[in-house]
């Protein structure tokens, strides 16, 4: 833990980042743009080569409509503590450009070298049940570790990895959703391309998320644990459930009839109703923790106890985000919104403090998030603190 807290200060004032953090920073975000854009131009050309210019953006455009389901559902998961904007469109673009670019050359190559030994539905087939699980969810779930390694301030625990691994198995099933579309339409026209639609957008659309979220649960035990076994294991576990599961998909697939029909049925519906139980209760299990993380400030005058008690449950937290914007406006209900993301970020850093899996420069931020902290209530009670 943190240690004596202290009286309440004067609000200070953020720090900027030093030259060198912001230069680093446009650099890491110069190469990744860069990166993205070989990938989508990539992609692209492909697309356009292999079923036409007019049937990929068809495609596209019919690929769009799941990502209405799957994106608000880790939305909606992620707002206690909401994740930066930029990182998740990061993590789509991972899943939608580089996975799914990286996972066709593997794929591609598995296919042609078992080629060689046996008969081609023989080699896809392999390939479907044997290496695609292997290769897309290390792949999908490389990014996950990503932020985990690198951006451990964004990073909190199962939740943060549930969010990271569904927004990126999302992009990735997006860009995969557009070539079978395609393909469907270029060999049935658009009897073909209903039934994928139904089968793959409508049917599964949440396929590649529940594969991909165990390895972000993983990373997630891992980032809040104290000792090198989980934090070695934890991440290792998820990711072979994840393939198992893939690969349980793709054999049904590949076996189609009545096979297809039974896994669906007797196992893939089943997990989807146990992954909505266990996404409702990671989101409870938030609140719980922000509450238990946020009480040590509120004995030490940082907050109220109804303060913590609005703060715990996202019910409460719309209730004080209209009585922000009654008693001071818009510009009231903006720093209501920024109180409450700064207090659920207080929160779990204040736990990663706690499972000694903080930074450096924990005790500083924490310091800056108290203050912001005064800053904001002062605003929504309509006194702004100098």
């Amino acid at each position: 833990m943190s240690g004596d807290l202290g009286a309440p200060p004067r609000p200070a004032v953020r720090t900027r980042p030093t030259s060198r953090r912001a230069i680093r920073s446009w650099v890491v975000a110069g190469v990744g743009g860069v990166g993205f854009l070989v990938a989508a131009l990539v992609l692209s050309s492909y697309l356009g080569a292999t079923f036409g210019v007019q049937t990929a953006l068809l495609s596209l455009a019919v690929a769009v409509i799941p990502l209405g389901i799957v994106i608000p559902t880790f939305l909606w998961l992620d707002r206690f503590e909401s994740e930066p904007t930029r990182y998740l469109v990061a993590a789509f673009l991972w899943g939608a450009l580089v996975a799914a670019l990286l996972a066709a050359v593997f794929n591609t190559s598995a296919v042609v070298v078992l080629e060689s030994a046996t008969d081609p539905d023989a080699a896809l087939a392999t390939t479907a049940v044997l290496v695609a699980p292997v290769v897309e969810e290390a792949l999908k779930g490389a990014f996950v570790l990503f932020v985990w390694w690198f951006l451990r301030r964004e990073f909190d625990g199962v939740t943060d990895g549930m969010v990271y691994a569904g927004i990126t198995a999302a992009g990735f099933a997006f860009t995969e959703n557009i070539q079978y579309l395609a393909q469907a339409y270029t060999e049935g026209g658009g009897q073909a391309l209903t039934a994928t639609f139904v089968a793959r957008c409508l049917l599964s659309p949440f396929a590649h998320p529940m594969f991909t979220v165990l390895t972000g649960v993983g990373v997630g035990v891992a980032a809040t644990s104290r000792s090198w076994a989980p934090r070695l294991l934890a991440p290792v576990a998820g990711y072979l459930l994840a393939v198992v599961l893939h690969g349980l998909w793709n054999l049904a697939a590949v076996s189609g009839g009545s096979g297809l029909v039974a896994v669906y049925v007797l196992v893939e519906v089943p997990v989807f109703l146990g992954y909505v139980v266990f996404v409702v209760w990671a989101r409870r299990r938030e609140g719980r923790l922000i509450g238990r993380f946020l009480r040590p400030y509120a004995d030490a005058g940082w907050l109220s106890r109804s303060e913590v008690t609005m703060l715990s449950s996202m019910g409460h937290r719309r209730e004080a985000r209209m009585w922000a914007r009654a008693n001071a406006g818009p510009r009231g209900l903006a720093a209501m919104r920024d109180f409450q993301d700064t207090a659920s970020e207080l929160a779990l850093l204040r736990r990663r403090m706690y499972h000694d899996a903080a930074d450096a420069r924990a005790l500083a931020h924490e310091r800056e998030l108290l203050a912001d902290l005064a800053a904001r209530r002062g605003e929504f009670v309509g006194m702004p603190v100098r």
